[in-house]
């Protein structure tokens, strides 16, 4: 949390360290999965609860309720300093690939909450994307196959639906599928709670896991339901 806002959230500290200020561990396996692919990595550790990075600038929730009656002069300096530079990073790497006839496959690395308005969730991980582009549709079946054999509780568009407001539904409307995949990977946080139930903070196993179930060529188009 950048200094000159942290009085807003004096009192906030538990809600801060909760999957609402963060997602505890999706900056570990986005790291091991840049240093293994050998591919650029493009992160944020400012809480959303100060910004929202994957929010579109009109989105509601691009601010937090903390953060709402800011006077606009000083969340324009927060959208110039953080939010814009993050995303504008993200579309020129991308931009840059497309300029020389690469295919890209963007990760978008993120955790969710096992319990979600006190419902356990069984997903373990889910795969997002927008099911009318043909190229991200079968390579999530192809990588959601690889999971499950490896063990794990894997679904597409689970617990989200990967063609809501978002970086990667942004990056969509500005790249066609024959060359843009844009993929949100996510992992239940409990993988990587020391004290949680499903695997006792095996975080970086289980991520290595699912990295190596992960396609090594990009399908041509799956036409086929996302669920």
């Amino acid at each position: 949390m950048p200094a000159p806002w942290r009085a807003r959230f004096r009192g906030a500290r538990r809600v801060l360290a909760s999957h609402r200020g963060w997602d505890p561990g999706a900056l570990g396996v986005a790291r091991a999965y840049a240093r293994e692919l050998g591919t650029p990595l493009v992160a944020s550790t400012i809480s959303r609860l100060f910004v929202e990075l994957n929010r579109s600038e009109r989105h509601p929730a691009l601010f937090s309720e903390w953060m709402r009656d800011v006077p606009a002069e000083e969340r324009a300096t927060i959208l110039d300093r953080w939010w814009r530079p993050h995303r504008a990073e993200v579309e020129a790497r991308v931009r840059r690939a497309v300029r020389d006839e690469r295919t890209i496959v963007h990760i978008a690395v993120h955790t969710f909450t096992p319990v979600w308005e006190g419902k356990r969730r069984p997903t373990e991980v889910g795969l997002l994307f927008d099911p009318r582009r043909g190229r991200e549709a079968a390579w999530c079946r192809a990588w959601q196959r690889g999971i499950v054999r490896a063990g794990f509780v894997a679904h597409r568009n689970r617990p989200y639906r990967g063609w809501t407001d978002g970086l990667t539904t942004h990056l969509r409307s500005r790249f066609p599928d024959r060359c843009y995949l844009g993929i949100e990977l996510e992992i239940r946080q409990d993988f990587f709670d020391p004290g949680g139930r499903a695997h006792r903070g095996r975080g970086a196993a289980i991520a290595s896991e699912i990295l190596r179930a992960m396609p090594r060529a990009i399908p041509e188009t799956d036409r086929r339901a996302s669920t």
